[in-house]
């Protein structure tokens, strides 16, 4: 078969899955899933390439776009929509957009992965400039859809990268970022859905994660700059804090209640005894990176 179809192939470890017991169906796909973290593991280096690309434009007031059709735009969506509450972004700082708009993220729209007109409208619609990421994603590589976008947006000089699980996608050819996360024939065949759709967000999570680390959304592995929008959330607000402060949690509740949930207000306030507007002003001018404020 065409390697251009890779995603498509026929696995023979499942042929027999419609016949097994639930159980051992279940082991099939499990050991189908296996495979992911390898393929994803074998493509670290092109992903370390992206996030540094991504960071560069974050420094420049770029926004990073991730454009997918089907199940792909879907994962892209998502992840976007997590970086405001998780690092508190502004909403158009990571976004997500999938063929066929919204109502794409619960019916699938006819035709839409291959409307090449529909990714012009979008790209026009999002006024996308040279200092904007986009990170094309697709199974297969090929939808007309994502390849359109990511041509225009080579022309007009921005920063592409593409993320498939097939070696030989169109995509590789408007990409400055090639990342393919091998992953083979899926246990039921060509539903993408499954170990490549993994892989995706695996790689989707590894991309957002980073970039926001190097941008200084956290300190150490905490969530410095999460937004406490519910009371779980206002609890790792908490631990946060006194964890950094070393101080007792009742300090730190006292202290976030006081100037509503601003973690990094409040770590100045209970270590350096700053007010808010000095805290602010301090964490304005290095960037709101705090480790640079501690050295």
């Amino acid at each position: 078969m065409d390697k251009k179809t890779a995603t498509e192939l026929i696995n023979h470890d499942t042929m027999n899955i419609d016949l097994v017991g639930t159980h051992e169906m279940l082991v099939m796909i499990n050991k189908e899933d296996k495979k992911v973290a390898d393929a994803v593991e074998k493509c670290i280096p092109q992903i370390a390439k992206a996030v540094d690309i991504i960071v560069r434009n974050f420094l420049h007031a770029g926004r990073l776009f991730y454009v997918g059709a089907g199940t792909s735009g879907r994962l892209g969506v998502l992840d976007a929509s997590e970086c405001p509450p998780t690092f508190n972004t502004p909403p158009d700082m990571v976004q997500g957009i999938i063929a066929g708009g919204d109502k794409a993220l619960r019916l699938a729209i006819e035709g839409a992965e291959d409307s090449e007109e529909m990714a012009l409208q979008d790209f026009e619609d999002y006024d996308i400039c040279n200092n904007d990421t986009i990170v094309g994603i697709s199974a297969s590589g090929d939808a007309k859809y994502i390849c359109k976008f990511l041509q225009v947006a080579k022309l007009k000089k921005c920063k592409t990268i593409a993320i498939t699980s097939n070696p030989n996608a169109k995509m590789k050819e408007y990409a400055d970022c090639f990342i393919c996360a091998e992953t083979g024939a899926e246990a039921i065949s060509g539903s993408t859905r499954m170990k490549a759709g993994t892989a995706q967000k695996m790689i989707l999570n590894m991309l957002s994660t980073a970039s926001m680390i190097k941008i200084g959304k956290t300190y150490h592995n905490l969530m410095i700059d999460v937004k406490p929008t519910n009371m779980k959330l206002k609890r790792r607000a908490v631990t946060i804090v006194s964890e950094i402060c070393a101080c007792k949690e009742l300090t730190a509740l006292n202290v976030l209640e006081e100037n509503g949930y601003k973690i990094k207000h409040a770590i100045l306030n209970i270590l350096y005894g700053m007010n808010y507007e000095e805290a602010d002003k301090l964490l304005k001018e290095h960037n709101g990176v705090l480790r640079r404020i501690f050295e």
